[in-house]
């Protein structure tokens, strides 16, 4: 239900948890969704998939987290998946968005209550609110910059280490079991991926397209920090602007190359879509193939949706038993503090940031009802227990009446 209701990028999806995973269904403390939250914006990939990863890994070990991957993702991939066969057939002019044009607005909700829910578990003393009151600065003024979030995670970590006020209880944390195979895998996969690509393109090999896309999207996922605010920049980077490089010119028919209108377009439905924006890759490998065929372009949509997700789940599923044993040694321990207070920082500079692309101060229609439908959603989330996903469909239907 998570999969299919969880609007508004990541920023939107952590009210969403809070509200499901947290108070609903207790599957998590708040006070662990908050550290799985650090946690991931210290690691490359998708955070939000991340997150939920842990949740599943922490009710039911491995197996249950990769179900939860798998289950996160597959909606978003399959929709963006199939947009990509749409604007093969139709072009990008004639989709029509006006559905989802009450979506952000509902994030911006999502994100308010969940800046006010950590707000109490995280800042309660006067360097935390320092702290959170600068991680908003920075966040509202680069929130586009993508190494803003893992910094000041670690400088809000450092800060809180000049305090002496917080001493790990020896026997809270229990030693996790480090599963060494999942960081050789991932370096495995990326050194093959890597020999395969450039074998490819310096061979000429006729199917080069798929070993050169599955490449691109594993080195993406590996290294992107700042979520799908960084991706869509560098594939634009990649399948637009490189492609038009005077080293190509000879205009060899096995370059990647995607017309800009195409991809801006996946870039803007990716965020009006349920699941995470990642899920531009699955779109991405769709048009990158579609002139080889339509099992090509099947093909491109599995190998972007796998390419990006999966580095991001080794990742995450290595360093979080590693993070766990680290938070007995009391440097770690009293970093939490800190930590803890730049998420909400990061959250309330993100509600910040979002806002000032809304239409609020036109005194028109648009405007008012902008107004109402953050008002509302935080109001219903703080006061009632409306599921999330009513709020979800309420805001469709009133975009499509509107």
């Amino acid at each position: 239900m998570h999969s299919v209701t969880a609007f508004g990028g990541p920023q939107g999806h952590l009210g969403m948890m809070m509200k499901t995973f947290v108070e609903k269904r207790r599957d998590v403390t708040k006070e662990e969704l908050l550290e799985y939250v650090s946690f991931c914006q210290m690691l490359p990939g998708a955070s939000s998939t991340q997150t939920l990863t842990l949740i599943g890994y922490k009710r039911g070990g491995i197996s249950l987290a990769v179900a939860t991957l798998i289950i996160w993702i597959l909606p978003a991939c399959i929709l963006m998946g199939l947009l990509s066969f749409v604007v093969s057939k139709i072009g990008t002019a004639n989709l029509q968005t006006g559905l989802f044009q009450f979506i952000q607005p509902m994030a911006i909700g999502f994100l308010a209550y969940a800046a006010v829910k950590t707000f109490g578990i995280s800042v309660n003393n006067l360097i935390t609110r320092i702290i959170m009151v600068s991680a908003t600065i920075f966040t509202f003024f680069l929130f586009k910059t993508p190494w803003v979030f893992p910094a000041l995670i670690i400088l809000g970590g450092i800060a809180t280490n000049f305090s002496s006020n917080r001493i790990p209880e020896k026997e809270k944390i229990r030693p996790k079991q480090i599963r060494w195979t999942n960081i050789w895998l991932f370096v495995l996969i990326f050194l093959v991926a890597g020999y395969l690509s450039e074998t490819a393109r310096k061979q000429e090999w006729q199917n080069r397209k798929a070993y050169n896309l599955f490449e691109n999207f594993y080195r993406f996922g590996s290294f992107i920090f700042g979520g799908g605010d960084v991706l869509i920049p560098m594939m634009l980077d990649q399948y637009v602007v490189r492609p038009t490089a005077p080293k190509f010119a000879n205009g060899s028919q096995n370059i990647i190359k995607i017309d800009k209108s195409e991809l801006l377009t996946g870039a803007g439905i990716v965020r009006a879509i349920p699941g995470p924006v990642f899920s531009i890759a699955s779109y991405t490998g769709g048009i990158a193939l579609k002139k080889e065929g339509t099992i090509s372009q099947l093909l491109g949509c599995v190998i972007g949706s796998v390419g990006i997700f999966l580095p991001s789940a080794l990742l995450v599923l290595f360093f979080f038993p590693v993070w766990q044993n680290l938070k007995k040694f009391i440097v770690v321990y009293r970093a939490l503090e800190g930590i803890n207070a730049v998420v909400v920082g990061l959250i309330s500079g993100s509600t910040l940031f979002l806002l000032k692309d809304i239409s609020l101060l036109g005194f028109d229609g648009v405007a008012l009802l902008n107004i109402a439908v953050i008002a509302g959603t935080f109001l219903i989330l703080k006061f009632s227990k409306i599921p999330a996903p009513v709020i979800v469909l309420f805001c469709l239907l009133l975009g499509f009446i509107c």
